[in-house]
């Protein structure tokens, strides 16, 4: 539905937020979805730009066309099996607040072992600035995670896809972190110019089909 089809405008301040929550609710079971009330619940505050804190008080507000709007079209690309991540577009990683889309990879649960694996790894170097790579950063996830939680250390964000790359760049910005230099290279060909000054590689890659491999 858009802002100006009749049956969302009809709905203007008719219709509460829990009523559409409990409605995403039914639709996400209907769908066989995993998580239905988290997903529903994500999707509202995302729609009403509310935090967590502030859930409860919003559910009993009367939701605007253009929520409604915006709430019916992010329902139906979950309903239709879309990840929570990419319908809301952010996620949180860490201490992080992540803007994602199809292009990058949603940051996984194996990605923070890696991350606390790199800043034990960091922590125990003796230079005062440490520098980290990160490889195939994608959304940013890692290397940011490192300028965030080791202060002294320097981190160098690579991506070779330019899709990706947008994201890895945008969200370097959005956290203003000038310790975090972004570049666009292959894998292979970044190396040589760092040859000698990493103390820390990681990477965390998308998974390569078995088939895939020689």
């Amino acid at each position: 539905m858009s802002d100006d089809d009749p049956e969302v405008a009809d709905l203007e301040g008719t219709v509460t937020w829990s009523e559409l929550l409990a409605e995403a609710i039914t639709r996400f079971e209907r769908a066989g979805l995993e998580s239905p009330a988290i997903d529903a619940r994500r999707i509202v505050e995302e729609v009403t730009g509310s935090e967590p804190s502030e859930f409860h008080r919003v559910l009993d507000t009367a939701a605007t066309a253009r929520g409604v709007a915006s709430f019916d079209r992010l329902v139906a690309r979950r309903e239709g099996g879309e990840p929570l991540q990419y319908v809301v577009g952010r996620w949180g990683f860490r201490h992080l607040d992540l803007m994602v889309d199809r292009r990058v990879l949603i940051p996984r649960p194996e990605t923070e072992q890696v991350v606390q694996h790199a800043i034990d790894a960091l922590s125990a170097v003796a230079s005062p600035q440490p520098l980290a790579v990160d490889l195939g950063s994608g959304s940013g996830a890692i290397a940011l995670a490192l300028a965030v939680e080791v202060p002294h250390a320097r981190v160098v964000a690579v991506e070779n896809s330019p899709a990706a790359f947008v994201w890895t760049n945008r969200n370097v910005r959005r956290w203003g972190d000038d310790r975090v230099r972004t570049v666009f290279a292959d894998l292979a060909d970044v190396l040589p110019e760092l040859d000698g000054t990493v103390d820390v590689v990681a990477s965390n890659p998308p998974y390569i089909p078995r088939d895939a491999v020689p």
